[in-house]
């Protein structure tokens, strides 16, 4: 497991994510090349801007768990308003990308399913917040669904692959539970504090109100 980790470590490693990332954009490219809702030039413009916040954003942290994990500046929020702006294919799209990135920047890799599991499933549940994107004065409420799908997933992998770090007597399901609470809880009740100041919430609304594309 340690050597699979090494691997996205190293330049080998490093390359092949960034192959993965583009193969992946240019599969939704070609796939979804004639849907302008998907496709836009707002749309594509939007979402990279919010990516780069979103990754820049993941690099300021609070504080950082031992097994990984760490509380970032609204660093989700970001993925969870592109899914909310555009739909829920353009949300699951940011969201894997969001991973992948991630994967690449400081990878925490012990198998391949975990990986998968931690990376692309996990983050691309931001995506989900695109269920929404129809709806009005609902950015609270589908941050909350993206979150708690991230949640489960992280739950998920450490019940799977980290349970031997459960402290003696704790059961390991419970103990990945609030070990994933601790940073992800934490993180979405600062953002949801932030997301119920009148002016955040309303700039947040109108932008989206005024660049909408449905899925």
């Amino acid at each position: 497991m340690e050597n699979f980790g090494e691997f996205f470590s190293s330049t080998a490693g490093k390359t092949t994510i960034i192959l993965l990332i583009s193969f992946s954009f240019l599969f939704f490219v070609f796939y979804f090349r004639k849907d302008e809702k998907i496709f836009s030039t707002k749309a594509l413009t939007y979402s990279a801007i919010l990516l780069a916040l979103g990754i820049s954003a993941n690099q300021i942290k609070f504080f950082s768990l031992p097994q990984g994990g760490s509380v970032t500046l609204f660093s989700m929020i970001f993925i969870v308003f592109i899914g909310y702006m555009f739909g829920l294919r353009v949300g699951l799209i940011a969201g894997i990308t969001f991973g992948l990135l991630n994967l690449l920047i400081k990878p925490d890799v012990y198998t391949p399913v975990q990986a998968i599991i931690d990376y692309i499933l996990a983050f691309g549940a931001l995506g989900l917040s695109g269920l929404f994107a129809d709806k009005k004065d609902k950015l609270i409420f589908a941050y909350l669904v993206s979150i708690i799908g991230r949640f489960l997933f992280a739950v998920f992998s450490g019940y799977v692959f980290f349970g031997a770090y459960a402290p003696e007597g704790w059961n390991p399901l419970l103990y990945s539970f609030w070990y994933n609470f601790s940073y992800i809880g934490t993180e979405a009740v600062i953002t949801v504090l932030l997301l119920s100041i009148p002016v955040v919430k309303n700039t947040l609304e109108n932008l989206k109100a005024s660049n909408f594309k449905t899925n």
